[in-house]
C-alpha cells in the first residue's frame, strides 16, 4: 500500500487516461490520493476519472495535448494551491515513428519534447517542490527500447535512453532529501494503444505484461531506484546492455519485426 504522509496527499499523472496510466490512478485512488490526470484525449480521461472517484477521492483532469509550448503553465494552473507528493510521468510516447534519414524533423522534434523536454519541466517544478518539502516520489515510466537503437524507432529509443540516465542522476540529487526516484523500465505491455497499433503478442518467448501489474509492481518498488525493471525482463534488460553491439542490437531488430508483424 502506498504511503500517502510521504506520497500524498495529491498525485500528478500525466497520461493518466488508459493504459498504465489508468492503472495507477486506480492503486493510487484505493490508497486514498487524490488525482489530478492529464491526458490529450477527454474521453478516455473522463472515465477514468469518473471509475478513480469511486474510491473516494478528489480528481482533478486536464485535457491537453503536451506538445503545447505553455503545458507547463496549464499544468501549474490546476496544481499550484495543492501539494502533489507524486509525479508519475507516464506520457512518454513514439509519437512519430519512421526511418530517420527520409522522415519529418518536426516529427522527430515532437517525440523529443514529449518525452525529454516535458519530463524535464515537470520533474523540475514538483521535484523542487519535493525537495522543499523533504519527501515525495517522481516515477519516470521507461522502456526496454532505451537500451538499444531500433530502425525506425531511432529517436524514441534514444530518448528512453536519455530518460534512464536522467532518472539515475535526479536520483542521485533528491535521494538525500527524502524524496524517491525510479524508472519504471516497461517491456511489452498490452495496453490499449498498443493494441490499436496491431502488435503480435504471439511472439515465441516474449514476455507480455499487463498495465495492472506494472502499475502495481511500479508503486511497490519506488523505493528501489534509480531503476527497476518490471515484469520479469531484468534478464532482457541485462543482455541488452551487453556487448557485441552489432549482434544485439540486430537480433533485437528481427524480434521486433515479428511483434510489428513486418517479417
Amino acid at each position: 500500500m502506498i504511503d500517502i504522509t510521504q506520497y500524498g496527499p495529491w498525485a500528478v499523472i500525466a497520461g493518466g487516461s488508459e493504459g498504465v496510466g489508468s492503472a495507477f490512478a486506480d492503486e493510487l485512488a484505493a490508497a486514498g490520493v487524490n488525482l489530478v490526470l492529464i491526458a490529450r484525449k477527454p474521453g478516455p480521461l473522463e472515465e477514468t476519472a469518473a471509475k478513480v472517484r469511486s474510491h473516494g477521492v478528489e480528481v482533478r483532469t486536464l485535457s491537453l495535448d503536451l506538445l503545447v509550448e505553455d503545458a507547463l503553465a496549464q499544468i501549474r494552473a490546476v496544481t499550484d494551491d495543492i501539494e502533489v507528493g507524486l509525479l508519475i510521468f507516464n506520457a512518454g510516447a513514439n509519437s512519430y515513428g519512421h526511418e530517420f534519414v527520409t522522415g519529418d524533423l518536426d516529427g522527430f522534434r515532437g517525440v523529443i519534447d514529449l518525452n525529454i523536454t516535458r519530463q524535464l519541466e515537470l520533474s523540475h517544478h514538483f521535484g523542487g517542490l519535493m525537495k522543499d518539502r523533504g519527501r515525495g516520489g517522481i516515477v519516470l515510466l521507461g522502456s526496454l527500447a532505451g537500451y538499444m537503437g531500433s530502425e525506425h524507432q531511432s529517436i524514441y529509443a534514444a530518448s528512453k535512453a536519455f530518460s534512464r540516465v536522467f532518472a539515475e542522476s535526479l536520483w542521485l540529487e533528491l535521494e538525500p532529501y527524502g524524496v524517491h526516484v525510479v524508472e519504471l523500465v516497461l517491456g511489452v505491455t498490452r495496453t490499449p494503444a498498443m493494441i490499436r497499433a496491431g502488435l503480435n503478442f504471439d511472439v515465441p518467448g516474449m514476455i507480455v505484461q499487463e498495465p495492472e501489474d506494472a502499475a502495481r509492481e511500479g508503486l511497490e518498488h519506488i523505493t528501489d531506484g534509480p531503476v527497476w525493471v518490471a515484469g520479469g525482463n531484468y534478464e532482457g534488460a541485462r543482455k541488452r546492455a551487453g556487448f557485441p553491439r552489432d549482434r544485439l542490437v540486430k537480433g533485437a531488430a528481427e524480434t521486433m519485426r515479428k511483434l510489428l508483424n513486418r517479417s
